[in-house]
């Protein structure tokens, strides 16, 4: 048997059901959204998109892909 708890929404601009448990960035990455396109589901998503600043990438984010 499999449980499936994670949030989901359906997207009516882009006709898909998305997982909300993520950034809109990310979202808008895997569905193919235009970069003008105002989302719909904006306010459902849980997490924002973490950024490199000018004191490094955040915790738990490496830039060094050779670690995964």
């Amino acid at each position: 048997m499999c449980t499936f708890d994670s949030p989901i929404s359906r997207c009516e601009t882009m006709h898909v059901m998305v997982l909300t448990d993520g950034t809109q960035r990310a979202c808008a990455a895997e569905h193919g959204c235009p970069p003008a396109l105002d989302c719909p589901l904006a306010a459902v998503f849980v997490g924002e998109e973490m950024v490199e600043g000018r004191h490094g990438p955040f915790p738990g984010r490496s830039s060094d892909r050779s670690a995964l």
